[in-house]
């Protein structure tokens, strides 16, 4: 008995330690908050900021979006020596904007969309953290097109971040999404990780190249290359439960665009009107999964890992 009473002693030590140590190795997720800002960080190092005021884009933004292990996947903002410099105020790295939307152009900078809020305070607890914002569209001649409460969930690990977000869109007056190929969730990596770089674009249907994927609808399309000598990528990620499908606007000079409107600017039928009448909503949810290289059977696991997290993001 006293044997026996000794040997499960020491397996619950070992069990004890075992579960102390693969907690410490998990990456520790924490926000750190300013009045134009909200910067990510793992284990004290920043990953990405979200960026709520800026002095070039009058809409907000994910930029310097990093791996877990320090690699920037996302572009300069502004592009810097070395960078391409093409569409410098439109692709900061991650975000959400649209060129039509009620007429006004929010995509060029044309219109403001404008943090009202945090909802949410940001929150983290060990590798996971959320906040919850409210955003306003406000057309040139500052009447208010509508509302976004936009909702941000990240979880963190050794060789990925994922995004989780979630935006939802009323107002107290009908309004309408157009049909144009700049709309939607955009990534703009960085300039090694582009495809005239020898970086690689692959979606869910295996195909591969911005060509072949350009106005093609996908459940993913994930743009991967090296930086500096070190494997990175992301991969945005369409939630089956948005009202279409989305096209991907792929361009090998490293942009990548989840279009759910745009159904004549992607060539696949009438133009598109989308209308959102007082008092419904529109929802669309996307993940972006910031990863240290992936293969595609890992691109595959994350996907499922998104779709089997439900509501609770």
């Amino acid at each position: 008995m006293r044997h026996n009473q000794r040997r499960y002693f020491y397996v619950c030590i070992m069990l004890t330690c075992i579960t102390v140590t693969a907690s410490a190795q998990k990456p520790r997720l924490t926000f750190t908050r300013t009045d134009h800002q909200v910067e990510i960080n793992v284990n004290d190092k920043p990953v990405a900021s979200y960026v709520f005021h800026d002095k070039l884009i009058s809409r907000p933004f994910f930029a310097h979006v990093k791996t877990p292990r320090g690699v920037q996947v996302t572009r300069n903002h502004p592009p810097r020596k070395g960078d391409r410099d093409d569409h410098a105020t439109m692709h900061p790295g991650i975000w959400l904007a649209f060129g039509d939307l009620d007429g006004a152009d929010f995509w060029r900078n044309k219109a403001q969309v404008k943090h009202i809020k945090l909802i949410q305070a940001p929150l983290s607890k060990r590798n996971r953290g959320s906040f919850i914002q409210l955003k306003r569209y406000i057309r040139p001649d500052n009447s208010v097109v509508c509302d976004e409460e936009f909702r941000v969930s990240i979880r963190v690990d050794e060789y990925a971040c994922f995004f989780f977000l979630e935006s939802i869109f009323s107002s107290k007056n009908e309004f309408y999404f157009g049909d144009q190929e700049e709309m939607g969730m955009g990534v703009r990596v960085a300039t090694p990780m582009s495809e005239v770089s020898g970086g690689t674009l692959l979606d869910s249907k295996g195909r591969q190249g911005a060509k072949r994927i350009w106005s093609h609808s996908a459940a993913w399309c994930d743009y991967s290359g090296e930086v500096e000598g070190k494997k990175a990528g992301m991969t945005i990620m369409c939630h089956p439960d948005n009202f279409r499908k989305s096209w991907f606007h792929a361009r090998d000079y490293g942009l990548s665009v989840a279009n759910t409107f745009g159904r004549a600017a992607m060539k696949k039928g009438e133009p598109s009107k989308v209308f959102v009448k007082p008092g419904e909503t529109l929802r669309l949810r996307y993940a972006v999964w910031v990863h240290s290289g992936a293969n595609v059977e890992s691109i595959k696991t994350a996907y499922k890992e998104y779709l089997n997290l439900g509501e609770e993001q």
